[in-house]
This record gives structure tokens, sequence and C-alpha cells, in this order.
């Protein structure tokens, strides 16, 4: 054993000079993989931002592809369509309001796309807002004849700028829907604003609206009002309130109408909103708001 240690003891003299050439090989080998090492893993960052940007790319392309082809219609051949990370954009033209809200419920359904930005803008013909509103009144006055309906149908609209702002009340769903198509499909119109409230439903209130109805249209003196039927006097019942609405010839005609409605049995209160001819249109409110429930 004694002659081992002398062997090694030996040994160490010799090892001894060459421990800061080992030292320094040892640094600078160390410190080479710290300089290539964030080098290495920007390199590879770099290349997963690639390939993360060509799958988004691809993706983007398909997407537009998709929308050019829900959209392929003579209707859209003015309509453009740009994507970015998922988000569709649409700008462009069409010539009816109806037409970009089309456009716009195709490209929500294609199911992959994040977002839809809808920038079409409506051209077609200039109509003045005067006679958008009197021709679109007539139409809606003339709607659902034949339905039964057209009484128990009270809806107003405003035109500033094209922008039809419809209110008012409607019997059901499918009145109010009709109604808002008329404005949609009608050229010169830029947006359609729909505030239109549908009366709830209840057993109770059309045997109400029927008993309105036979009560002032039976009566002599307002029975004429029913001979053009795109101008009754408009019926609506809320929870047994009633509002009455429409143009009347004259006041005594107004008084009489309230006094017919206010005669049916269970009816609650009578809103009287009819107006004489060439008078401004009332202040009293209408919506189902103001209406107890």
């Amino acid at each position: 054993m004694k002659i081992k240690f002398v062997a090694y003891d030996s040994l160490l003299p010799r090892a001894l000079p060459l421990l800061p050439q080992l030292f320094w090989t040892t640094a600078v080998f160390l410190l080479a993989i710290a300089l290539t090492a964030p080098r290495a893993g920007v390199a590879l960052a770099q290349a997963t931002l690639a390939s993360h940007d060509g799958a988004a790319s691809a993706a983007d392309s398909q997407l537009q592809a998709d929308a050019l082809k829900a959209l392929k219609n003579s209707r859209f051949k003015n309509v453009q369509v740009s994507v970015v990370n998922g988000v569709i954009t649409l700008t462009g033209t069409v010539n009816i309001y109806a037409d970009k809200e089309e456009a716009d419920s195709k490209a929500h359904h294609i199911k992959a796309a994040a977002a839809i930005r809808n920038q079409i803008q409506v051209a077609g013909p200039t109509v003045s807002d005067a006679e958008i509103y009197k021709k679109l009144s007539d139409q809606i006055a003339w709607d659902r004849i034949g339905y039964g309906t057209t009484p128990f149908n009270a809806i107003d609209i405003q035109v500033k700028n094209g922008v039809v702002l419809m209110t008012g009340h409607a019997y059901g769903p499918v009145d109010k829907d009709s109604a808002v198509a008329l404005a949609k499909y009608f050229k010169g119109v830029k947006d359609v604003i729909d505030e239109i409230e549908v009366d709830p439903v209840s057993s109770f209130d059309d045997q109400t609206r029927r008993a309105e109805y036979y009560s002032i249209y039976s009566y002599s003196a307002l029975s004429k009002y029913g001979a053009d039927p795109a101008k009754p006097i408009r019926i609506t019942v809320i929870n047994g309130t009633v509002i009455l609405s429409g143009v009347v010839d004259n006041k005594t005609d107004k008084d009489l109408a309230y006094i017919r409605a206010s005669s049916v049995p269970n009816v609650f209160k009578v809103i009287n909103n009819l107006r004489v001819a060439g008078q401004a249109p009332s202040t009293e409110p209408t919506s189902s708001s103001s209406v107890s429930k």
C-alpha cells in the first residue's frame, strides 16, 4: 500500500503544471456553449413563428375562399372580402339594404371565422326621405291585408338620411317581420332600425281585440273607417289596456272611437292616440313599457 501512495504522489508534481491549461480550456468550452445557446433558441423561436404565420396565412386564405364562395351571386358582385387572423371584413357596395344583411348572414354561417366586420355600403338609387316615408308608409299600411290582423298592427316609421326607424306595435312576429322586410327591400333605404314591439300572446287580449273591433266598426258613424282596409282605426291590446291609433276625419270621430272602446267589458284602460287629419302626431307614449303588465 505504501508503494501505491508513493506512485500517486510521484504523479502530482507532473499534473500541477497542466491544471491552468485544463481550467482555461474548460472555461472557453462553457463560454462557447453559453453564447451559442441563445442564438439557437432565437432561431428555434423564429422557425416556430414562421411556421405559425404560415398556418395562419393558409387558414385566412381558406376563409376568404369560403366567403367568396358563399357570396357567389350577382347581387354581391361589388362586394370584396379580406381576412386577417380569422376576422372576415366585407367591403364594397350593394343595391339594397336587404343584400347587405344577407351578405352578413352568409358570412356568419362560416363556422371557422373568428368575427365578421360588415362595412358594406348601400349604393343604389338616391331617394329623398320624404319619398321613402310616403311610399313605404303606404306599403306598410296595406301589408297583411286579407290575414285579419291589419287593424291590430300600428306600425310607424321615421326616415332620416335614408335610415328608417320603425316603431309601434305588431299583432304577432309574422306581422312585424313582414313590415321590416318591406323596409329592407325598399330602394333608397340605407339602414333599418327595428324597434317594433310584438304584442304578448294572450287569449284574453284576443277576445278583447275582437270585441273592440266589433264595438268600433259596427257603429254607423265609424264604419267608414273600415271601407279602406289600409287606413283603419288601429287597435292595440296589451294585458287589457287598449291603445287606439291612426287618423280620423274630425274630433267627433276621435271621441266616439274612445267612447266605443271604453264600453267593452273587462277593459282596464283606453289610451286614445287617434289623430285628427291635419294635426301633428300625439306625444302620448304608446310603448308597451308604459302599459302595466
